[in-house]
């Protein structure tokens, strides 16, 4: 008898098992993930890492020396550095320029002066040799008219023809006499200027000589003040300048000494994000070198014009933020990892943003009250993890953060939310449309004002 029930249980249960697999539940194994919708402090974060300098700095300079267009030295090489870093007093050494460049533009000043000197002798026996043949030529012409004056006082008993021929040889060798005189005014005025060029151009080689000198004595370069030595970055490679690096008057820094009481995270955020920074923002930083150390500061500047990213497409926007707290202990070129506050909402209501779905036209949310519903919600901005809600949900609400299996037979709800949406987007959008209209009626004005000026320029012109 107990062998028959065993039998029959064990038969019973192979059927059950068969029934298990063969036909699963009906009831859905997809697990419901909730959370319930909070309210309190809600913020826009934006994150990104920057690099430490000062607020201000004294600058390390090209010699002044070396600037004068007349030295017309435009580059000159380092030929010694102390260490980055080094801390220096007022007037300690820093770094020696090229002595040799100098040297060679002094050799060919020296030349250049010697040739004008030469040129300068030149001129002068050349003025001498004119002006004499001149003065020999102005004395034959005082002769010939002293001889011609005589031809005429001795013809006075001849024919009147042969009177009138004297006379006017006579008037003939006075004009030759006046044009000579004239001549030489003209030739002692045109030597003198050719001698006080000569003279002009000596004195500017001399002039560059000795501003060649002193660019020459001024290649060692000492610190202004006292502080700690950065060194500019190199034109072309963009590296920290070392010895061999070039130097340009026109780009004169070679280092900094940067003023440690007050220190700057310069940051470099993307096209994405740069509309969200203003100037003012609160920012939170810390110090990869001291991880203990955190920090506040503020955005001070945010850069109009962005930049590539090296070897990427992506633009950048240079932003500066300011450091309030004490930085005693911070060095330039420190990196900071920073986070800007770009908008703050107290007490409000917010949910995790895999909560949020959508199709086509709206957002919603999966409401889970007695049943569960397709809420409507209009949502506002968001961070990095979460959404903000300006309504069709409330604080304590449960909504899914996963689709449920039925999705599709779910009913919407909250459509007065979504015609609500649909009339703001409306009216931000005429607005914008307004404004855009405004601006182009406002430029198209300007253009023809600028067109009238100048036509009325032309007509003036042409009037005149």
């Amino acid at each position: 008898m107990i062998k028959k029930i065993l039998v029959s249980v064990a038969t019973i249960s192979t059927v059950l098992i068969i029934i298990f697999f063969i036909f699963p539940s009906s009831k859905s194994d997809t697990t419901e993930i909730s959370t319930v919708v909070k309210r309190g402090l809600f913020e826009i974060l934006v994150y990104s890492s920057g690099q430490l300098e000062a607020q201000s700095s004294d600058y390390i300079l090209v010699p002044e020396e070396l600037t004068d267009h007349d030295v017309r030295i435009y580059e000159i090489k380092i030929t010694d550095l102390i260490d980055e870093g080094s801390v220096v007093d007022s007037g300690d050494y820093v770094a020696t320029l090229d002595q040799k460049t100098v040297e060679e533009a002094i050799n060919n000043a020296l030349d250049d002066l010697e040739q004008d000197m030469n040129d300068l002798q030149d001129a002068k026996m050349d003025s001498n040799l004119t002006l004499s043949n001149y003065r020999d030529q102005i004395t034959n012409a005082k002769e010939a008219v002293e001889e011609k004056q005589i031809i005429l006082d001795e013809s006075v008993y001849e024919s009147p023809a042969i009177i009138r021929k004297a006379e006017m040889d006579l008037e003939k060798a006075k004009r030759i006499l006046k044009q000579q005189q004239k001549g030489y005014v003209l030739k002692e005025r045109q030597a003198s200027s050719r001698v006080e060029r000569r003279v002009l151009d000596l004195r500017n080689r001399e002039s560059r000589l000795a501003k060649l000198q002193k660019a020459y004595d001024a290649l060692v370069i000492t610190a202004p003040k006292a502080g700690m030595v950065m060194y500019n970055r190199e034109r072309n490679s963009g590296g920290k300048m070392k010895v061999g690096s070039t130097v340009y008057t026109y780009r004169p820094t070679i280092a900094r000494l940067p003023d440690l009481s007050s220190m700057l995270s310069t940051t470099f955020i993307n096209e994405i994000d740069i509309s969200k920074v203003k100037v003012g923002q609160k920012v939170t930083l810390g110090v990869d070198a001291i991880p203990e150390k955190v920090l506040t500061g503020e955005v001070i500047s945010v850069a109009n014009v962005g930049q590539p990213m090296p070897k990427s497409d992506a633009k950048v926007f240079e932003v500066k933020i300011q450091i309030f707290s004490n930085v005693d202990d911070l060095k330039p070129s420190m990196t900071t990892s920073n986070t800007i506050q770009t908008a703050a909402y107290k007490d409000t209501l917010f949910i995790p943003t895999e909560a949020v779905f959508e199709n086509d036209s709206l957002q919603f949310v999966y409401l889970k009250k007695n049943k569960i519903i397709k809420q409507v919600v209009d949502f506002g901005d968001q961070n990095a993890n979460y959404i903000l809600v300006n309504k069709g949900i409330t604080e304590g609400d449960i909504v899914l953060l996963n689709e449920p299996e039925d999705a599709d037979e779910i009913p919407l709800e909250g459509f007065d939310i979504y015609d609500e949406i649909k009339e703001r987007k409306a009216r931000e959008l005429e607005e914008q449309n307004i404004t855009n209209a405004t601006t182009s009626t406002l430029n198209q004005v300007v253009q023809k004002k600028k067109k009238h000026n100048k036509t009325g320029d032309s007509d003036l012109v042409v009037s005149q």
